[in-house]
């Protein structure tokens, strides 16, 4: 086997790999010897078929086979022996296309490969984590918030208004006929939750117990019952009972319905939570802040393919947020701009820092994080949970989209522990705006 470097300029390379036809010949020939004891053939006793006869019968597929694996053994041997790791899968093609059975292969192989990767000193990063304690203030805030989910209804005189709960029956008709799922008894609806079409709830904002009101409303357009998609509608109405809301008081009974023990225990784990809570945003807005710092810090030529391929993901990605009504792929081509090649090369650079930090700290993510991930992601499809997990399992692209970001958290809390990090108390507010901040960026 011969190598001869074609290209190198930059991160590109080239080479030319000839393998003689006498090696593929050696390798046929292996192939055909260890098989050889089990193959019958008529005429023959079992493992006495003359090599020739093999040759002429499995050599042609076993040719093929003998190549690529020739071909692979080559492009294993030269990473290994040059160093090289390419930063995408290299382009690999046979150069004599009027090849025949006896002559040597030559094919071209072509790549990018990755840069060097300059050590970072993470001892001279500088970082500010933003700490935020969960005050009587924010406590209250939240058992507030629990009070009115938990909310009831209680009977008033006169009449409905936002807020309230009118309880109905309802009817409705389509030129004059009823039509399936639109009669109820006895239903609850809260003025002002937009439970109902548009314009419903609103014309029943002053009816009393006892009333009787047709309302009337056109359906969406884009309605889900397509026989019923922007066609109007009069639901005949007969109110039964007004209620108003009544919040729960904030007690112990109100913190069993939340599963706790009393009322002190529910604010012990509401304090944990919104701790917790802030320390997610605060890594975020830390995270963001040492990402910024090692942008500032290194700097190399990056492989020009995983640039442009960045840059499109980005500005696809953009195009669709600007374009939501549009969701598959039937659409004008992309173009990416200046503002999209910049930000693919922060992406890119710190993407191959990250990973070079990684590997060489030898840190991994763990089947057991992996599985813990795929479940937590698997609880999103109820009733789903066992189909979502196998077709992870089976999907191995999937698991490397879901192995990455697993992976870079990993590594970020691996600098978080060299850095040097400082502690800033804040308030609920400055860390939500810090929050919001890293947002609109």
């Amino acid at each position: 086997m011969q190598v001869t470097e074609t290209q190198n300029e930059g991160l590109k390379r080239g080479y030319e790999i000839t393998i003689p036809a006498g090696e593929l010949d050696e390798k046929v020939s292996g192939k055909l010897e260890e098989a050889r004891p089990d193959i019958e053939m008529k005429g023959f006793r079992k493992g006495k078929v003359p090599m020739a006869l093999l040759k002429k019968q499995f050599g042609p597929r076993l040719l093929g086979e003998a190549m690529q694996e020739a071909i692979d053994g080559a492009m294993a041997k030269h990473f290994e022996d040059s160093g090289d790791r390419p930063a995408m899968q290299p382009e690999v093609k046979m150069t004599n296309e009027d090849w025949k059975e006896g002559d040597d292969v030559v094919v071209s192989m072509s790549y990018e490969a990755l840069p060097e990767i300059p050590e970072v000193d993470l001892k001279q990063v500088k970082l500010e984590k933003l700490v935020v304690k969960a005050d009587d203030a924010a406590v209250t805030e939240a058992l507030e918030g629990l009070a009115e989910q938990a909310k009831t209804f209680e009977t008033k005189k006169g009449a409905a208004k936002d807020g309230d709960q009118v309880v109905m029956d309802f009817l409705g008709k389509v030129d004059g006929e009823a039509f399936e799922g639109g009669a109820a008894e006895d239903f609850p609806l809260v003025l002002g939750s937009g439970q109902f079409i548009p314009g419903f709830e609103e014309q029943l904002v002053g009816v009393k117990a006892g009333d009787e009101k047709n309302v009337e409303v056109s359906f969406p357009e884009e309605y889900q019952a397509e026989h019923l998609a922007g066609k109007a509608a009069v639901f005949e109405c007969k109110i039964k009972e007004v209620k108003k809301p009544a919040k729960a008081k904030l007690d112990d009974e109100l913190a069993k319905q939340f599963g706790a023990e009393d009322l002190e225990a529910l604010k012990g784990q509401i304090t944990e939570r919104l701790e917790a809570e802030y320390a997610g945003a605060s890594r975020a807005v830390m995270k963001r802040g040492l990402l910024d710092e090692l942008d500032k810090l290194v700097s190399f030529e990056l492989p020009p393919t995983l640039l442009d391929a960045e840059a499109g993901q980005i500005a696809h990605q953009l195009w669709h947020e600007d374009n939501p009504e549009v969701e598959g792929h039937d659409h004008p081509e992309i173009e990416t701009t200046e503002e999209h090649k910049t930000l693919a090369a922060r992406r890119v650079r710190l993407g191959l820092l990250l990973a070079e930090m990684g590997q060489k700290n030898s840190i991994e993510v763990s089947d057991a994080e992996m599985t813990q991930a795929i479940m937590a992601q698997a609880r999103q499809y109820p009733g789903q949970e066992r189909e979502f997990f196998e077709f992870v399992k089976n999907n191995a692209q999937v698991q490397q989209q879901m192995r990455a970001p697993l992976f870079e958290d990993k590594v970020v809390d691996y600098i978080f522990e060299l850095a040097d990090v400082s502690e800033k108390e804040v308030s609920k507010d400055e860390l939500k705006e810090a929050v919001d901040k890293l947002e609109d960026e």
